[in-house]
């Protein structure tokens, strides 16, 4: 409940009677974004989910029973239904992707069409339709991709990006939020991990791994605080910690075996959430990193960006990162997630 308390003191942005759009909105993210913001944002009028799968928003329709929450059956992919989903939005939170490295690798054209062609097509539904702000979900894979996925999501910030130069006089703006691994989202390693514990063993690809970790509840906090800061290009960074792959398993089990099977293709040893280019255009401002864009979109000098210059050739690496997740502090989020009485979506 700390978020919550926080975002509704901070009263973060002008929710009042606004109306929200989030596309894959019956994923981890979506879920706990309506968990939060329907508690959290005074004066909300509707969030509207738009997601392909019935079942999923025939269980979020038990689960919320809130009369705010507004479902729509539709595949990005379609423009014609994004546009008439997104008539009357103020804000869209664009989640919907193919993430799921393998299956991007296997099923390329597929991933292209929905997470590089519906990435155009919410962006051109939104300037259609008056939308105000967008947000995209991005993720480190983006940067210095080696995998499919990783390339679509790249191409993915580029479109959004320029899409505030296709909006012409038009008041829409598009920025984007960067972040690394979920804790505990669907088909992220915990759940995997917990599924292997009964076994006594958990299989682990390389020991030297790291990656950035985020909880949900971060998460949600870092697109509140995109949609409050952002003018458009952006790139929304959060400052969050690392945590080395057999540190994950022996937080998960730490009486289990481990059994190392080896890096899978289009799998990075360590992770990124910058580059060394970014870095001329790379601010530290509180708890986030923003990457402004080469040109600016909206009426301001040069010289308006917020925070402090981060120094050129500035990498954000999981390996390099100065912030490490314990095993123990990572123990007690899977305790949260983990058992009974939680879910891990």
């Amino acid at each position: 409940m700390s978020l919550i308390n926080d975002i509704s003191k901070a009263n973060i942005g002008d929710w009042e009677g606004k109306t929200i759009l989030i596309t894959g909105g019956t994923g981890s993210f979506g879920r706990h974004f309506c968990r939060i913001a329907l508690k959290a944002l005074c004066g909300i009028k509707a969030i509207r989910i738009f997601s392909r799968d019935e079942l999923k928003q025939y269980e979020m329709l038990q689960e919320f029973n809130d009369p705010r929450l507004r479902f729509f059956i539709g595949d990005v992919r379609d423009l014609n239904r994004i546009r008439r989903a997104m008539e009357g939005a103020d804000y869209v939170i664009h989640a919907a992707a193919l993430k799921q490295v393998p299956i991007c690798e296997y099923n390329p054209i597929e991933a292209i069409r929905t997470n590089i062609l519906g990435a155009q097509n919410v962006i051109n539904a939104a300037i259609d339709s008056g939308v105000k702000k967008i947000i995209a979900l991005s993720t480190d894979k983006a940067v210095n991709p080696v995998n499919l996925y990783g390339a679509t999501k790249l191409c993915a910030e580029k479109l959004f990006i320029q899409g505030n130069a296709y909006a012409g006089s038009r008041k829409t703006r598009f920025s984007c939020v960067r972040y690394g691994n979920v804790v505990a989202s669907r088909g992220s390693v915990i759940p995997l991990f917990i599924k292997q514990r009964p076994s006594g063993c958990l299989t682990v690809t390389d020991r030297r791994m790291t990656r950035f970790w985020i909880t949900l509840d971060q998460a949600v906090a870092l697109v509140l605080k995109a949609f409050s800061l952002m003018k458009g290009g952006e790139i929304f960074i959060p400052k969050i910690p690392s945590l080395k792959i057999t540190d994950l398993a022996r937080a998960v089990c730490p009486e289990c075996k481990i059994k190392y099977i080896g890096i899978r293709p289009g799998e990075k040893l360590h992770e990124a959430l910058s580059t060394s280019e970014e870095s001329r255009r790379m601010y530290s401002y509180e708890d986030i990193f923003i990457i402004y864009p080469d040109r600016n979109f909206w009426e301001l000098q040069a010289s308006s960006p917020i925070g402090e210059p981060v120094e050129e050739g500035f990498v954000y690496t999981s390996d390099g990162n100065d912030r490490w997740m314990s095993v123990e502090d990572m123990t007690g989020l899977i305790m949260e997630i983990d058992g009974e009485k939680h879910k891990i979506y």
